[in-house]
């Protein structure tokens, strides 16, 4: 059973993804880390396609695959982060990933979570949610964890920095993100991780009962 959960960056659906898949026994896909993961593989490559052709992702629990090079801790930089923020606007990358993530969650019971799961790579997912937030909220979030890194960076960098992203993701010709036109819309602003969790078990184990 496939679950997806789309939404902006801040909306809180990476910790949710992780929170559902351990309270239903699923396995938990990273798509966020799959494109850091091709963003450093493609930095400074002149020929993207051939770097694509090639490489190989394999996404363990927990850590990251690389051609076979754990790269779970290399991909957690800045610099890392901007690179996948390129790559995530070229269309060879996005259907390169969007094959991987459908060949790793193949057979699985698994939650997956980025911003076009269910309407792009996973569109006949079995639960669809789309979690947003306030924007301000989102921004807050985002720059507490900064912070918590030891990140010297200011909030109203954080909300520039986060409108800009909005704009890409929405706006981009392949894939935009969007909610899929059968997906639960989940408003996190002001709830607890435990609440949006809880929120989500129910309705999947509700799709789970109507499969049967």
């Amino acid at each position: 059973m496939i679950v997806t959960i789309d939404g902006p960056a801040g909306s809180g659906k990476s910790t949710a993804a992780r929170g559902l898949a351990a309270r239903l026994g699923f396995d938990y896909l990273d798509t966020g880390a799959m494109f850091r993961a091709v963003g450093l593989a493609l930095r400074g490559a002149a020929d993207a396609d051939a770097v694509l052709a090639v490489i190989h992702l394999e996404m363990p629990p927990g850590r990251v695959l690389l051609d076979g090079r754990d790269v779970t801790d290399d991909i957690r930089t800045p610099e890392a982060s901007q690179a996948a923020s390129r790559v995530a606007v070229v269309p060879a990358v996005r259907r390169f990933l969007a094959a991987e993530q459908r060949r790793i969650a193949d057979g699985r019971n698994i939650v997956c979570e980025g911003r076009d799961q269910g309407t792009a790579v996973f569109p006949d997912a079995a639960c669809k949610f789309y979690l947003t937030a306030d924007p301000h909220a989102r921004a807050e979030r985002r720059h507490r964890e900064l912070v918590a890194k030891g990140e010297a960076v200011a909030l109203a960098d954080v909300l520039a920095q986060q409108r800009e992203r909005d704009a890409r993701d929405a706006g981009r010709a392949d894939a935009p993100m969007r909610p899929a036109d059968d997906a639960v819309l989940v408003d996190t602003t002001g709830l607890t991780v435990d609440a949006v969790v809880a929120r989500l078990e129910e309705v999947v184990r509700r799709c789970a009962t109507a499969r049967r």
